[in-house]
């Protein structure tokens, strides 16, 4: 199976009218506006420098606004440059994040004519009132609508998550979660909330009105979304912000759950659950072999070897050894 790759091209919250609760107008529009057609083929060219094409399915993503809702022209300008590198060979398709409420019959068929293959919403929520709560401009049947208008368009649909919105709960992320695998997507981003300067959360949070997940709570909702995702063979394309998106090196990063390791702690904390939940059948005093699959033997051991430390803590005579048989997801625990 060939290597995926992105090349991302990033449009900085462009063809986004709407003033989400999250969302940091004032330093978007303040920051350098969408680059030039030179500027995505520079991009372009710089990033196929490095991808070996014979073992790489290619597409170039654009990211960071709602690209239906830029002006059409633009829309076409943008896609044209994408589809000279698809015709030519060197790329093999297109993909793109949008709003759930710029789908429509009109706004996908003006783009049939290029190479897009996945169409990413960002739905954040399937609930109404954390939706008007996070001021996000559509509702959740927005959403199912457009979800089935890709499908049905033949496209490959993306959709994203968020946690930690007002008004949000453990049982409201698992509906939206079970909404992703019922409507049909293929794919899906979790993203935690961060509160960022000069936004309406910075506002209520500020004023006591709202309290950010922490890290912990955020790791142990996540971990079990990526178990139900994975369960339902959704794949799981992003988990958590990047440092450069999350604003840190502008100190526009106020409050919430944001580690520059942050799928790493996830990773750790779903072995760690499933370690658990096998070790229950076992005394803590027994002498224990526990066998691991060599392809995830760091998030078995766990971040800064948090699991080792644990294991050790609760099952002193617990070994654990490689074991190369094993395929990816198993492991083995034994008395010795």
């Amino acid at each position: 199976m060939k290597k995926h790759v992105n090349i991302p091209i990033f449009l900085p919250q462009y063809g986004c009218a709407n003033d989400c609760i999250f969302c940091n107008q004032k330093t978007i529009t303040g920051k350098k506006g969408n680059p030039t057609l030179l500027e995505v083929r520079d991009t372009i060219d710089l990033r196929l420098k490095t991808i070996k094409k014979e073992e790489t399915e290619v597409q170039i993503a654009f990211f960071g606004g709602n690209f239906l809702g830029l002006p059409q022209s633009q829309q076409k300008d943008y896609l044209s440059v994408a589809q000279e590198y698809i015709d030519f060979g060197f790329v093999n398709s297109i993909r793109f994040s949008t709003r759930p409420d710029s789908i429509s019959e009109n706004s996908l068929n003006y783009i049939k004519a290029f190479s897009v293959k996945n169409i990413e919403l960002g739905m954040q929520s399937m609930d109404d009132e954390v939706l008007l709560k996070a001021g996000r401009g559509h509702t959740a049947i927005e959403t199912v609508e457009a979800s089935k208008l890709i499908l049905e368009k033949g496209y490959v649909l993306g959709l994203q998550m968020m946690l930690g919105l007002p008004g949000d709960n453990f049982e409201k992320l698992m509906q939206t979660a079970k909404y992703i695998v019922d409507l049909g997507a293929s794919e899906t981003r979790i993203y935690p909330v961060l509160i960022l300067k000069d936004t309406h959360l910075e506002e209520l949070y500020r004023r006591g009105l709202f309290q950010s997940l922490s890290i912990e709570e955020s790791v142990e909702m996540v971990a079990k979304l990526v178990h139900f995702f994975k369960e339902n063979n959704i794949k799981i394309l992003k988990v958590g912000l990047h440092p450069s998106e999350a604003y840190t090196s502008e100190n526009e990063l106020v409050a919430g759950p944001y580690h520059p390791s942050f799928y790493e702690l996830v990773l750790t904390q779903i072995w760690k659950d499933r370690l658990g939940k096998k070790l229950k059948t076992f005394n803590k005093e027994e002498n224990i072999l526990i066998r691991a699959n060599k392809f995830e033997i760091n998030s078995f051991v766990g971040h800064k070897s948090s699991n080792k430390i644990w294991l050790k803590e609760n099952y002193p005579n617990a070994i654990i050894k490689l074991d190369e048989s094993l395929i990816k997801g198993e492991f083995v625990i034994e008395k010795i």
